[in-house]
């Protein structure tokens, strides 16, 4: 037919060219990948953009230094506070450290106890770069002598906070400190070897004898040629004796004859008896007493202190299980401290006729904490249920109390928020979930066993506890373990682990909370 096939004809398409657009297309104010950008952050000033620096997290903080320059001075000029590694290589770095960071007031230097610190060289330099510093924490600094001390206190005048700890540095260096620091209010001393020598000098208070607010020794082998300096200060309203070596029965009454307005007391293993008790009972105004691990106190002593300080308002007893703080004392403290709001007691064994009373007497008490009590069972709580009408806070750990005893708080304490028991053996997980079931407003917490347990997250809020050494005071008790009531090693660490965690998030909450409602 004289036809043939016909073929199809395939056009391959164009490629899409997207065709740039103009820059008359393109708004001014909107950066694109095809020129440069506009710094918005430009139109900030300085302290608006030091202000959203401030806001940040110290690693968000990192990274925005090294966006330009300008960020880098500013995040340098805006940050006050300051924790360095006071390893010997700083001193290096020190110029360039703080040409940068020009306007720190507070810092901290903290050397490894097994690495060559820094020495007076390094202070003198550092000093010389924070003239505004207010705040100062050596930890195993330990080549800083009383030189390098010197160099502090002549370039840092303004030093209101002056923490020490396991530095070798002895009395001079403290002095000068005081001698050129005449606004300094708070100075904390914790293992000054070079107070190592009984025969240390006396320390005086210096310039800065009439701004000191609060003086804390920690574990002082010559902690008493700080006397002069503590009776020298009258304002002062804070002592803390920790652990320091010595008689104090008769320093007390010097310090006290020069301080009497002082407001809160910690005494820690400590070497004081009655004595020293009645001349405390000298301060008429003070509210804040902890007594830990003092053998030598009794009920006589006590009494006599509450029968003249009676606006105490908080009283934390560790009596070591020795039995000589019990009932006559704490009679004494509910007839005349109406105004207790906490009370703690660890290794004492009240009975209802004390804790009853101090129900009765001290209308304003909303904290309280018993831990390894012998006596507190069924009786005292029930006591405690009915006539502690202002309690919000109870905290119980070894005690022989009871499904039965625990059973008065579903009627009782009307003000209760929150109840934590731990190894009270007679308190079961089914009365806890009746209890929750009874009283639906109150947190109840239990741990019957006393096994290691993860704390709990809603409990570990911000906080500040009024003596640090409270959470492991209650957390170190000694309680037996066992079934039989033999105590096994290896559950006794499993223990004190666990305490330190339960009453760390217990206290740290409880007493911060309600001293900020007390101060508003």
């Amino acid at each position: 037919m004289g036809q043939s096939a016909s073929t199809a004809c395939h056009r391959r398409p164009k490629p899409f060219s997207a065709a740039r657009p103009s820059a008359a297309m393109i708004p001014a104010a909107v950066s694109t990948s095809f020129g440069p950008s506009r710094d918005h952050t430009a139109d900030l000033p300085d302290e608006c953009l030091a202000l959203i620096f401030q806001s940040l997290g110290s690693g968000d903080r990192k990274r925005c230094s090294l966006v330009c320059r300008r960020w880098l001075v500013v995040e340098g000029q805006g940050r006050h506070r300051l924790v360095l590694d006071a390893r010997s290589a700083l001193l290096e770095a020190v110029p360039s450290l703080f040409s940068r960071f020009d306007a720190v007031t507070k810092l901290a230097l903290r050397c490894d106890r097994r690495s060559d610190s820094i020495g007076d060289e390094a202070l003198a330099l550092i000093s010389l770069g924070c003239p505004n510093l207010t705040r100062l924490k050596l930890r195993a600094c330990r080549a800083l002598t009383e030189s390098g001390m010197a160099a502090l206190a002549k370039h840092c005048p303004n030093l209101r906070k002056l923490s020490c700890g396991s530095c070798t540095f002895g009395a001079k260096g403290v002095e000068a400190v005081l001698r050129g620091c005449s606004l300094l209010e708070e100075l904390s001393i914790k293992r000054l070897r070079g107070l190592s020598d009984a025969s240390a000098a006396p320390v005086g208070p210096g310039a800065a004898s009439s701004s000191l607010r609060s003086i804390c020794l920690k574990e002082l082998y010559n902690g008493q040629c700080f006397a002069p300096l503590i009776a020298g200060s009258p304002n002062l309203k804070t002592l803390k004796l920790f652990r320091c070596s010595g008689d104090w029965d008769r320093l007390l009454e010097a310090i006290v004859e020069g301080v009497p307005g002082i407001v809160e007391i910690h005494l820690e293993k400590l070497q004081v008896s009655d004595s020293g008790l009645a001349a405390i009972s000298s301060c008429a105004d003070l509210e804040v007493l902890h007594l830990v691990k003092t053998p030598e106190c009794t009920d006589a002593g006590l009494a006599t202190l509450a029968d003249k300080c009676r606006l105490l308002r908080k009283i934390h007893i560790d009596g070591w299980k020795t039995n000589r703080i019990g009932d006559e004392g704490l009679m004494a403290v509910a007839k005349r401290c109406l105004n207790l709001q906490e009370l703690v007691l660890i290794g004492v064994n009240p009975t209802a006729l004390s804790l009853g009373l101090i129900a009765s007497n001290c209308r304003n008490l909303e904290r309280l904490a018993l831990c390894g009590s012998e006596t507190f069972g069924d009786a005292e709580m029930s006591c405690i249920a009915a006539k502690c009408l202002a309690l919000k806070k109870l905290c119980i750990k070894g005690c022989p109390v009871s499904d039965q005893g625990m059973e008065a708080l579903a009627g009782g304490c009307p003000k209760l928020v929150k109840v934590k028991v731990k190894k009270c053996r007679g308190v079961t997980p089914e009365f806890a979930d009746w209890l929750r079931a009874n009283r639906g407003t109150l947190a109840v917490n239990l741990d019957a066993g006393g096994l290691m347990e993860q704390p709990d997250a809603a409990l570990s809020e911000s906080g500040i506890l009024d003596n640090g050494a409270l959470v492991e005071q209650m957390g170190s008790v000694d309680l037996p373990s066992s079934s039989n009531g033999r105590s096994l090693p290896w559950k006794t660490r499993l223990a004190f682990l666990a305490g330190r965690n339960f009453f760390a998030s217990t206290f740290r909450r409880w007493s911060h909370g309600s001293s900020n409602h007390n101060q508003s």
